[in-house]
Formats: structure tokens, C-alpha cells, sequence
């Protein structure tokens, strides 16, 4: 038994392995996996341009809470799942520096620019220990991936990672450098991801999930709207320490495991809707690092640029409106000619760094 689950970490069947990742050669993929990642880039872009709309709107901080309850969760569970394979061998180490660390670099550099020039900030410092925005979660994806083989070989890996997060939310600021903060809050939805199995998700795939996921959805939206008022969104974000919320620390006891609860129930909501056959936007699920690493711009230069100054954008029909843009925009970012024009920086050929090997 214990042989047979440990090849099933490492060598995940071929329909649920996606093709290009930490292995080599070309791999069947599942369309339900394509289809998961393209709409949870989708909320993630959604959740950062509703962020303005939140300031009059109840219905729309309500959603904008709910959303921002899971969506990174769910990007990490994601991200989880398409690491179980991942060790320490050269080739995926090649795989981990090329994919992950050098687009951490290029990009970092031109955010930071983009900052000086676009955004008018010329003081802006170049510093690849404070992430740019978005950036901290590919520092997150470089810590979690070297360390997934010591989450491999724990026999309780998820209260573990849980434990690590509920420490580090009691503890002293840690946001800085790396954003370490946010990368052992999100740990355990990584963690999680590495201990899943396509049956999981297959059971998740039903009409029974289905429908039992709708009572919760809209108990959660409810609750969200009931609390809209006065609830701190910087819970979903993790960027401080509990001490940082005016709250006791050691309310991070307890709302840690809290909100990985939540988070994790929505996230199941959310991968039971996620449809199982080829769609129109399934394809567009390879590219949601594109989408992800260049939405960025956009959303800072709305900001600066006062693009929802418009009151009209603050009625229910712009708040669609701005939605229906988001959705257009984060589906060109990851469209194949963006990507082709990208690709040198995003998926960087690194062949003339590294020794050939046969991993």
C-alpha cells in the first residue's frame, strides 16, 4: 500500500498531468483541469478590479468578500495538485528556474519601472526581497515547490502546514521579505493540493455536489453582506499579522484554522461548478501565468489613471459592466498571441544555462 502512494505522488495519472510541466514530454491533458485554472484567474482579475467598487456598493463588497475568501486558496490548491510530482531532480529544478524564477525576475524588474515611469512613484526601489504586487506569488510558488518533498514525506502534512500558518499569524510582521506572510498563510491550501488524488475531484464532479454546494454559496453571500459594513477584508489578504487587524494575538489560533475551513468549503463549492468537457475558453486555461503576471498593469494603471471615477461604473449595471471587461481582458492576456509575443519572458528558453541532463 505505501508503494502504491508514493507512486501515485510521483507519477500522477496521465490524464490529470499537464503537458510542460515538471516532467518532460507531451502528456494527455483533462479539459476540467484547463477549465479549473482559466476561471479562477478569471476571479482573481475579478476580485482585483471590484476592489474600487466596493467603496459604495454593499452587494458588491459582498461578492468581492466572498470571492476573495477563496480565489488564491483555490490558485494554491491548483498549484498543489500540479506539484505533486515535483523533487529535487535537475530537470524540474531547470523546470522550477525557468518557469518560476526567472519570470519572478524579469517581471519585478518591469513592474518596478512601470511603477517610476507609468505610475509617477520615481522613487520606487528595485528590491527582489519586497514583491511588486502580484509578484509575491511566484516567490510563494518557488518556496512551496522546493519544499514539496518534506511535504511528501510528513505523515500529517496539512496540520502541519495549518500549524505553520497559525504560528506565523501570531507572529511578528513578516510581510517584507518575500512576503512571507502571505506565503505560510496560503501554505496549507498548497500542501493540501499535494495530497489530492483525480478521485477527489471526482467526487466533486457530481450533480449531488452540486446542488449541495448551493445552500452554502449563498449562506456565505448572505453572511458577507450582513458583515459587508464593517468586516476588515485584510483578513483575505494576509499581508499582517494578526497584531496588525485590533485584534488580540492570539485570535490567530483561531481564525486561522477559520478561515482554511471557509476557504477550503468554497473552494470545493467552486471545483464542483467547474465544467469536466472542452470548452471555448478551455485552451485558455495554459496560459493564466500570462494572464496572471500582465493583468497587473492594467489594474494598477486604472487606478492611477481614475478610470472609475465615471459614476456611472458605480451603478449596478457598470459594476457588470466593469466585470464583462475584466472577464475580456484576463481571456485576451491569456490567449495565444499574447502569449506568443510573451513567451520569451514568461517561459524564457534556458537551455544555454544549464548542463543537458537526462531528468
Amino acid at each position: 500500500m505505501q508503494q502504491d502512494t508514493t507512486a501515485r505522488v510521483t507519477t500522477p495519472p496521465a490524464a490529470t498531468r499537464p503537458k510542460g510541466g515538471d516532467g518532460s514530454g507531451s502528456r494527455t491533458r483533462d479539459p476540467y483541469f484547463d477549465n479549473a485554472k482559466y476561471l479562477t484567474i478569471v476571479l482573481v482579475a475579478c476580485g482585483h478590479a471590484w476592489e474600487p467598487l466596493t467603496y459604495d456598493s454593499r452587494a458588491a463588497t459582498a461578492v468581492y468578500l466572498m470571492v476573495y475568501a477563496f480565489h488564491m486558496p483555490a490558485f494554491a490548491l491548483i498549484s498543489g495538485y500540479f506539484s505533486r510530482s515535483f523533487d529535487l531532480a535537475p530537470g524540474r529544478v531547470r523546470r522550477l528556474i525557468s518557469s518560476v524564477v526567472v519570470p519572478y525576475l524579469v517581471f519585478e524588474v518591469a513592474y518596478t519601472l512601470f511603477s517610476r515611469w507609468v505610475l509617477d512613484n520615481p522613487g520606487e526601489p528595485f528590491s527582489l526581497l519586497d514583491p511588486w504586487y502580484v509578484m509575491w506569488f511566484l516567490a510563494a510558488l518557488f518556496i512551496w515547490r522546493l519544499t514539496t518533498p518534506l511535504w511528501l514525506a510528513l505523515r500529517y502534512p496539512v496540520p502541519v502546514a495549518l500549524a505553520v500558518a497559525a504560528l506565523a499569524s501570531i507572529s511578528p510582521d513578516s510581510g517584507g521579505d518575500l512576503s512571507l506572510q502571505r506565503v505560510l498563510a496560503f501554505l496549507p491550501f498548497f500542501v493540501v493540493g499535494l495530497t489530492l488524488r483525480p478521485g477527489h475531484f471526482a467526487r466533486l464532479r457530481t450533480r449531488k455536489a452540486r446542488l449541495v454546494s448551493l445552500p452554502f454559496i449563498a449562506f456565505v453571500l448572505c453572511a458577507a453582506y450582513a458583515a459587508a459594513p464593517w468586516f476588515d477584508a485584510e483578513w483575505f489578504y494576509h499581508r499582517t499579522s494578526v497584531a496588525g487587524l485590533d485584534v488580540p494575538r492570539w485570535a490567530g489560533l483561531l481564525t486561522t484554522p477559520g478561515l482554511f475551513l471557509l476557504a477550503l468549503a468554497l473552494t470545493a463549492c467552486f471545483l464542483a461548478w467547474v465544467p469536466g468537457r472542452a470548452m471555448w475558453f478551455t485552451a485558455l486555461g495554459t496560459g493564466t501565468l500570462y494572464g496572471y503576471l500582465l493583468h497587473g498593469f492594467l489594474i494598477k494603471a486604472s487606478r492611477f489613471w481614475d478610470w472609475y471615477d465615471h459614476p456611472w461604473l458605480h451603478t449596478p449595471w457598470g459594476e457588470l459592466t466593469v466585470t464583462a471587461a475584466t472577464v475580456a481582458m484576463i481571456t485576451v492576456l491569456c490567449s495565444g498571441p499574447v502569449r506568443r509575443v510573451f513567451r520569451p519572458l514568461v517561459e524564457p528558453r534556458m537551455d544555454w544555462v544549464f548542463r543537458r541532463t537526462s531528468t
